[in-house]
């Protein structure tokens, strides 16, 4: 289980992002992860490396510290 993964829902859906958005925006960093896999993150089915985080707040346009913040 991850902490972050219903944050990172949040945050991608308040941008007007798809999972394919998001993906491609990780894949640009030189993350190669799918729709799928994000999903899985959010879902919390997957865990997440530090280095993963780093990323996904530098795609998502956000400090690490906004993935950790409490769901709204």
């Amino acid at each position: 289980m991850n902490l972050i993964g219903p944050r990172v829902r949040e945050i991608r859906e308040s941008k007007g992002w798809t999972q394919d958005e998001l993906a491609t925006r990780c894949n640009l960093l030189g993350w190669s992860i799918s729709r799928g896999t994000l999903g899985k993150i959010e879902a919390r089915v997957r865990r997440i490396t530090d280095a993963e985080v780093a990323l996904l707040a530098k795609a998502l346009e956000v400090d690490v510290s906004e993935l950790f913040r409490e769901e709204r």
